[in-house]
């Protein structure tokens, strides 16, 4: 597995060695000493505390989502299908602040992303089902959501597929502007 480092601040790729043969593939999906030592940090694989998983159809677009306080790193991977994922950084004091970057998560290449705390984030099903792994180190408290609107015009995301669903709550969501007012 070899590390990669993405345009944005801190942000980190996993991007592991899949073995395949007659019978199909085999793939190391983490490994605490590479994680560790990419972080920086030994006994960082520790604080991880929850794995969640979602399960959406093509267009579908869940996001833009992040945390207040704290924020809450993660590591994400798309094990079934494919997804177009958005980061937006929204930490004031990063080199990178305001920045978004997109990467194609799919269970060809097996990338996963490392988020560090202070991002929003989000993505779009490219394939008929894609499934997304989500290794968080915070358990969820809803009263720390944070969003904003996956169509917002300041952050200017373009989808690559129609948007076919969205969720209430992500429809709803506040606006670029309304969230550096917040921050």
């Amino acid at each position: 597995m070899r590390v990669e480092t993405a345009e944005l601040a801190d942000v980190l790729v996993f991007v592991p060695s899949p073995f395949h043969d007659e019978r199909g593939f085999f793939t190391r999906t983490f490994d605490v000493d590479i994680f560790e030592d990419a972080i920086g940090r030994k006994g960082s694989a520790a604080s991880f505390l929850q794995d969640s998983q979602s399960r959406s159809a093509r267009g579908v677009v869940r996001g833009m989502h992040g945390r207040s306080g704290r924020g809450e790193a993660k590591l994400v991977r798309c094990p079934n299908g494919a997804v177009f994922d958005v980061l937006v950084d929204i930490r004031r004091q990063s080199p990178t602040f305001g920045q978004k970057q997109a990467f194609r998560l799919d269970d060809k290449e097996f990338r996963h992303l490392y988020v560090p705390p202070g991002f929003l984030h989000g993505f779009q099903a490219l394939t008929d089902t894609a499934d997304v792994c989500y290794r968080i180190d915070r358990p969820h408290d809803p009263s720390e959501d944070i969003g904003v609107a996956f169509d917002d015009a300041d952050l200017a995301i373009a989808w690559p597929e129609p948007v076919t669903a969205v969720s209430a709550r992500d429809a709803a969501a506040a606006s670029w502007k309304h969230l550096l007012e917040s921050l």
